[in-house]
């Protein structure tokens, strides 16, 4: 099978395409290689997977749309897995138009891209974030989310909209997947994580908002790629029981499903310091802040539609993700 993987040299991109390439894929490979944050980390995922015969490299933006059209064109994928994104909630109140640009316009350049090579399923990075302003939790798909708080949050909506029409014109199989806050090796340095354990190392002091009564979905690199590849294999087909008078935003009379991608198991975002500081072997220097714009207090992903499609149950203890983590941060930055 042809699968094209946008972001392949991002955190969650590498991962999967080092699980497709492993399964005897062939992977044409999109990034455009951007200074959000370190390219020599990009570059060093990219080099994990350029020495496979069977992967193939193109930097381009998907804001470029003919470069986008040509792609499909040359290779006609039979699947899309689309992860390239502008990520980031607080960095979206700096710089929205970043995110109009990728999310939006470059998400309608893969859709044109899908429609127009007849591919036979497309997979989407989509994010809790969407759940907004909803305090009901667990976070299910079953839920209203027009309720956005971040621009983030809306161009990901947005997403899950747009692909919706596709599958209803054009008969698309769409899935959005909504990741619950990713964490693991070759992570993001954007991300908690990675900026608590190198300011730990150089013994500065992190930041905490909300003053820690945070609650996040950890969720671990190897259980989001899991949920991934189980769902690629599984296009969806209209739901014969979807009722227009009271629909259900899950799911629709299109080929079209949503999924949350998570480990069910909120952690205190202070348990989740100390974990790491065990891991570490040392105490954070901590700096409580007050709630920052766009942010939500907790999130905790209801996993019961994943599992009933796929079986897959995430398994990943935090204890064993962070050291996890600390292990691959300690041999890469020496």
């Amino acid at each position: 099978m042809k699968v094209i993987v946008t972001g392949c040299a991002g955190f969650i991109g590498m991962h999967v395409c080092e699980r497709l390439l492993a399964r005897g894929d062939e992977i044409v490979g999109i990034d455009n290689l951007n200074d959000y944050y370190d390219v020599s980390l990009k570059e060093a995922r990219l080099a994990r997977l350029l020495p496979s015969k069977k992967f193939h490299f193109a930097r381009a933006d998907l804001a470029d749309r003919d470069a986008i059209a040509a792609l499909f064109e040359t290779h006609r994928p039979q699947r899309v897995i689309n992860l390239a994104a502008q990520a980031g909630v607080r960095y979206s109140l700096q710089n929205p138009h970043a995110y109009i640009d990728s999310n939006v316009v470059g998400f309608l350049n893969i859709l044109e891209g899908c429609r127009h090579a007849s591919v036979e399923h497309l997979v989407y990075a989509s994010t809790s974030s969407v759940y907004g302003g909803n305090t009901r939790m667990p976070f299910s798909e079953h839920d209203n989310v027009d309720h956005p708080i971040s621009i983030y949050a809306a161009t990901k909506k947005a997403n899950e909209l747009m692909a919706h029409t596709y599958s209803h014109l054009f008969s698309l199989p769409t899935t959005g997947l909504r990741f619950f806050t990713v964490y693991g090796p070759w992570g993001r340095p954007d991300m908690a994580l990675f900026l608590f354990t190198r300011a730990i190392l150089e013994d500065r002091p992190i930041d905490i908002f909300n003053h820690g009564k945070m609650r996040r979905d950890f969720t671990f690199i190897d259980d989001i790629v899991e949920g991934v590849i189980r769902v690629i294999d599984r296009a969806p087909l209209p739901n014969p029981e979807f009722a227009a008078e009271t629909p259900d935003p899950a799911t629709s009379w299109a080929p079209y499903r949503v999924f949350n991608i998570g480990n069910h198991q909120p952690v205190e975002l202070l348990t989740y310091i100390e974990t790491l500081e065990k891991a570490l072997g040392k105490v954070a220097r901590k700096n409580f802040m007050p709630m920052q714009d766009g942010d939500v207090a907790a999130t905790h992903a209801d996993t019961a539609e994943l599992q009933t499609l796929t079986g897959f149950v995430p398994e990943t203890s935090v204890a064993d993700g962070i050291q996890r983590f600390v292990d691959w941060y300690a041999a890469y930055y020496g």
